[in-house]
Parts: structure tokens; sequence; C-alpha cells
């Protein structure tokens, strides 16, 4: 038993050496300025953008959440998955390029520093509104992936969920504090990759001990047929509410940052197709472990406890201890290249949009890195205490805060680069009503038909088509642009040709 807790430790002590590696790596080779901390210098190449976007993306919850999803519910777990794929698509079409260019025009390096500036906000609301929603979901939503490490430890390694919620911190507040961007993104690219593995081998060799992908689906098959019925416990508003999960891609700040980091809008064509070739594989891959499981455990007369932990079973009872660490570390990576990018994106916010707007405005850049750096630190410690409750869902936490930001955020940005006519009353008024109706939806106590309204309809759904509602009624209400906005918008469009 010492050897294997010796082999798993081995593994992942070389993972969190290749991690703080890369990040003292980052340290030395960034700009000093604000934008090098937060943007990279807007130099990544097309294969760490796209790994990095969806390392950052995926989070724990496709490794422990959506097995979960599967082994507890079916193959209607597939809505969700192909919603996300269409959405994540949607966002380098859509997005991505025109992203890239505007917010090099407008020299904006946060989201709310695009908002503000795209509309030339002069009353500051934007951007202190937009920086609210960012610290306040960010800190859950990273609360959310450290639950994720907590279980981890708990569960494979047998230590206390607590300590496990401090080590998982530990090491991505570390390399994020020093390496800034740069380090996120090149640790997330690496992350990415081990991620890749395991989604392939453990899967591979889950079905090996079931017999095959036939004998396994037979068993599961056998044990409850409704498995495998795709409208399993949803009506066909259900199932849109699953797949209405992809809207969620035009709003996610840690995601769409990479877009405006990207070395050159001609980047973005092969970054796609790395990036979605990777989701899509990696998705398929989490589906077929949750899928696996339903068969193992049964055949191993198990019982498990927590389906969000299949992966975890899989790992610790299937492979030699070195492979079961670097499983463990493909979970880790999942979680902290989530985290890093979140406590990066709430940092970039603290420091441009709070501290810079009311407290320094003439704050040098090293002033800015500075701070930056401690509002890392800061933030993490407030998401430690909100994930102290080990008994929260990471699938729950992470879909409130997905939502919140893809109804706030993804109308504004979708609008905001599609739509010329769209002012600044008109972002404000959207952001606000996409909010806060995914804050009523989803705490508001409402029912439809006896069950919770955000079971029967996810939140981002009535969010993102209040948000556009009020985002067009208010701007074609209020006086349209300057001929300056104008310009600009056709300026960004020019560069895209």
């Amino acid at each position: 038993m010492g050897q294997i807790a010796s082999g798993v430790w081995i593994s992942l002590a070389l993972y969190f050496i290749l991690m703080l590696g890369i990040g003292v790596y980052a340290y030395f080779r960034q700009q000093r300025s604000i934008e090098g901390y937060m943007l990279g210098d807007r130099g990544l190449g097309p294969a760490v953008t796209a790994l990095s976007a969806g390392a950052s993306d995926m989070s724990g919850w496709l490794l422990l959440g959506l097995p979960g999803y599967m082994y507890g519910s079916g193959i209607v777990s597939l809505w969700i998955a192909v919603g996300l794929t269409i959405g994540a698509f949607a966002n380098y079409l859509l997005v991505a390029p025109r992203l890239r260019v505007y917010t090099e025009v407008t020299n904006a390096i946060t989201l709310p520093d695009f908002f503000a500036n795209r509309f030339h906000d002069t009353t500051h609301l934007l951007r202190m509104i937009s920086a609210v929603v960012v610290i306040v979901f960010f800190t859950v939503y990273t609360a959310a992936s450290l639950v994720s490490g907590g279980k981890l430890f708990e569960n494979s390694l047998g230590l206390e969920y607590s300590l496990g919620l401090w080590v998982t911190a530990g090491v991505v507040v570390a390399y994020t504090l020093f390496g800034g961007f740069l380090a996120v993104s090149l640790t997330d690219f690496v992350q990415g990759v081990i991620m890749l593995i395991a989604m392939l081998v453990v899967p591979y060799v889950a079905f090996n001990e079931v017999g095959g992908i036939a004998n396994g689906i037979a068993v599961a098959k056998s044990l409850d047929p409704k498995l495998f019925d795709l409208m399993n416990g949803v009506t066909v508003m259900g199932a849109v509410s699953l797949m209405a999960w992809g809207l969620g891609y035009f709003g996610q700040p840690h995601i769409i940052v990479r877009f405006m980091a990207i070395r050159s809008v001609k980047d973005i064509p092969v970054a796609c197709g790395i990036g979605m070739s990777w989701m899509i594989v990696s998705l398929a891959g989490a589906l077929l472990v949750g899928l696996s499981g339903i068969a193992y455990i049964h055949q191993h007369s198990m019982a498990l406890e927590d389906p969000e932990t299949i992966f975890l079973v899989f790992a610790g009872l299937l492979f030699h201890p070195l492979v079961s660490g670097f499983l463990l570390a493909a979970i880790l990576a999942a979680i902290m290249s989530t985290i890093s990018s979140q406590l990066l994106v709430v940092s970039s916010s603290l420091t441009r949009d709070v501290y810079q707007l009311f407290l320094d405005k003439t704050a040098s850049e090293e002033r800015q890195v500075l701070v930056g750096r401690i509002s890392v630190v800061v933030v993490a410690v407030v998401a430690i205490l909100l994930a102290g409750d080990k008994e929260n869902s990471v699938l729950d936490m992470v879909s409130h805060a997905w939502a919140g930001f893809g109804a706030s955020f993804g109308p504004l940005v979708l609008l905001g680069l599609m739509w010329k006519r769209m002012n600044w009353q008109g972002a404000l008024a959207g952001m606000v009503v996409g909010a806060l109706t995914v804050i009523v939806w989803v705490y508001g106590g409402f029912t439809i038909g006896g069950e919770p309204a955000n079971k029967v309809i996810y939140s981002i759904m009535p969010g993102f088509v209040f948000s556009v509602i009020a985002t067009v009624v208010v701007s074609l209400m209020t006086p349209a642009p300057s001929q300056k906005i104008y310009d600009e918008f056709e300026d960004m469009k020019k560069q895209l040709k």
C-alpha cells in the first residue's frame, strides 16, 4: 500500500514541479507591463490559444461532473455535449476574429475594458457593473473548481478535504502570481495535452475490463434501458435547455480573453481546428468514462455513492500507481487550468476596473502588476472559504456561474461586435437584465409544473433572451452612438477582410 501511495505521489510531484517551472519561465519571459501580465503581450500561437482556451473552459466538470451525469442519467447527457460543441465553434467563428481586432483598436485588456471603450461610456457604469459581475460569478466559479480539487485529494489520496483545497489553490496561485497570463496559457496547454491523453486511455481500459464496448453497453441496457433514451427524464424544452449550455461561450471572460491575446487574426482558423478537435475527443471520452462505469460498477458489485467520482475509481483500480498519479494529475490539470484563468481574469478586473479606475488613475504599470498579484491571493482565499462545503455539486455550481456569464455578457459581446447601432445604455440594460434573470430564476423559488424552474429550463435561456431584448429595445429608445463609434466599428470590419 505504501508503494502504491508513493507511486502516485511521485507522479503528482513531477506534475507540480512542471507547473511551477513553467511559472518561473513565464516570469522571466514576459514583459514587465500590465499588458504582458494580463495578456501575454498578445503573442499566443494558435496551438497554445486553442488548448489553453479548451483546458480553462472544461475544468474539473469534464472529468468529474460530465462522467457523473452520464453515469446517473445516461445518454441524455449528450445534449450538453452537442450544445457545447456548437457553442464553441460559433465562438471561434463569430467572436474570436472580431474581438481580437476590436480590443487592439480600442486598447482593451479586460472584458469590462472592451465594453467601456467600445461604447465610449464616460459614466463608468459599464465597467463598474461588469467588474462586479466578473468578481462575483468568477469567485463562485473558482470555488466550484476548488471543490473538485478537494474531492480529488479526499477520495484518491486519503487527505482531508480542506487540505486538498489549500494544496490545489497553493500551486495554482504560485505560478499565476508570478508568471501571469503567459504562465496560465502555457500551463493550460500542457494541462490540455494531459487531459486529452486521459480521456483516450481511461475509457479504453475501462471498456476492456467489462468485455468491450458492446458488452458494456449490453450490461448497462440490462440494468436500465432508459439510460439509452435521449429523452429520458426530459421534455423537448429540457433537451433544448441542456443544449443551451452552448450559449454560455459568448460571455465567458476566461475563454474569450484567449482571443484577445492570440498573435494574429490569421491564426484563428488554425486555432479553431485544433481547439474543436481537442474538444470533441475530450467530451466523447468523458461520456464514455461514465458509460463504462455503469457496467464496471455492476459487474464488480460495488457501491458508488457519488457518481462524480467514477473517474477517480478507475484511476485508482485499473492502473499502475505511476499511471494513476498521471490520471490524477489530469484531473488536477482540468481543475488548475480553470482556476488559474479565473483568478487572472478577476485579478485583471480588480486591478483595471476597480483599483485604477477609482483609487489610483495614474498608477504605474509596475504598481498595477503588483496589485494584480495581490488580488490573485485575495480571490483565492475567498474562493477556498466558499468551497468549504464538500457536498456542493461541481456541475451545479459551474452551471450557475456559466449561466450568469453567458446571460449577462454573451449578448453584449455578440451584439457589440456585430451591431453598430448598439449603445452603452443598451449594453448596460442587457447586462443587468441578464444577470438578474439568472439569479432570480435559480434562487427565486419559482416552479414550473411543480419542479424548480431551473431544473425544467436552464437559467441561461431566459437570461440570454431577456438580455437580448433589453439591449435592443433600450438601444433603439436612446440616442444613437456618435460618428466616432461608427467609424471605429467600420475600421474593425475592414481589418477583418
